[in-house]
């Protein structure tokens, strides 16, 4: 062959960088290597695979064409190295979870991944739907489990399990206790909200897109844990998933707002590229997913620790 994986390796990191320099450093790897790896797979070919834009490296049509190939190649030349080793687990998986999924079911399925799999290498990811589709677009992750929509060409998704957002407040709230709430009262309250490019975020403005008024907006938080705390402390209402509730609401520390005007439901989902190589690593965390879930309708009916 007239190409090294290693030229391979180097294009790829290049390519989710944009930057010669910090795919350097992802690798380990001198600048002048990196650069002298990328020109060398661009003369033996006669071919230009990144065009520079200030000071940016964007891909071209070609790049473009490339990036999925050279990535599922990596991936099985991983397992092969790995085998060869006689390494224990199987691989090394990226995964990327969003917030909710993140905070109260990954981390749980990460540790029994790891118990059932010694040796096995898994890093976690937390962010908002928009930036792990992001990150699956540009093969930065393996594996995406999002709570927002997905209707990207390249990005293959699979449902998950049903999850339900519920509207709540502290028990001192005027709303707390008064039964269903219409839509237009709802517009009027303080609101403690998820940033923009949150699935919860979409989900619930979706669910009120058939009314006029805009949310009241007091605060937006990128974590779930911080709207709780502040609507809690009686700044506002907020809407997250049942599943982050339902110790807060065992414990009476806040209080749901019944909404029948509103569909709060929404699904869990799998993603990942369309061109991905399905290693066996990320092919025994999806089973194990599935397993967590087998039998459950609603992510709240899961089994898991209480939260304090």
């Amino acid at each position: 062959m007239r190409y090294t994986l290693r030229q391979l390796e180097v294009f790829v990191a290049v390519a989710q960088h944009e930057s010669v320099s910090r795919a350097a450093r992802s690798l380990s790897l001198s600048q002048s290597a990196a650069s002298t790896a990328l020109a060398e797979l661009e003369r033996q070919f006669d071919c230009q695979l990144l065009d520079r834009i200030g000071k940016r490296l964007k891909l071209n049509a070609l790049g473009f064409q490339l990036l999925p190939k050279a990535v599922a190649l990596l991936d099985r030349a991983e397992e092969v190295e790995e085998l060869l080793r006689g390494q224990q687990g199987i691989g090394h998986l990226d995964v990327g979870a969003t917030l909710t999924i993140g905070n109260y079911l990954a981390t749980l399925l990460i540790s029994d991944f790891m118990q059932r799999h010694p040796g096995s290498r898994v890093r976690l990811k937390v962010r908002n739907t928009r930036t792990i589709i992001d990150s699956i677009r540009h093969h930065e992750l393996d594996l995406g489990l999002i709570e927002g929509q997905c209707e990207e060409e390249e990005v293959i998704t699979q449902p998950w399990v049903e999850d339900d957002l519920v509207v709540f407040c502290s028990p001192r709230h005027p709303l707390a206790n008064q039964g269903p709430v219409e839509l237009d009262r709802l517009l009027r309250e303080a609101w403690i909200m998820r940033e923009e490019g949150s699935g919860t975020r979409l989900t619930l403005e979706q669910a009120a897109r058939h009314r006029r008024g805009r949310f009241n907006t007091l605060l937006e938080l990128e974590h779930t844990e911080g709207i709780k705390r502040a609507v809690e402390s009686g700044l506002g209402i907020g809407c997250v998933s049942r599943l982050a509730l339902r110790d807060a609401f065992r414990r009476g520390s806040l209080t749901p707002i019944p909404t029948p005007e509103l569909d709060l439901s929404r699904q869990f989902t799998f993603i990942w590229h369309r061109h991905k190589y399905l290693a066996a690593g990320m092919r025994e965390f999806l089973r194990q997913c599935r397993r967590m879930t087998e039998g459950i309708k609603r992510s709240d009916e899961i089994d898991l620790p209480h939260i304090p």
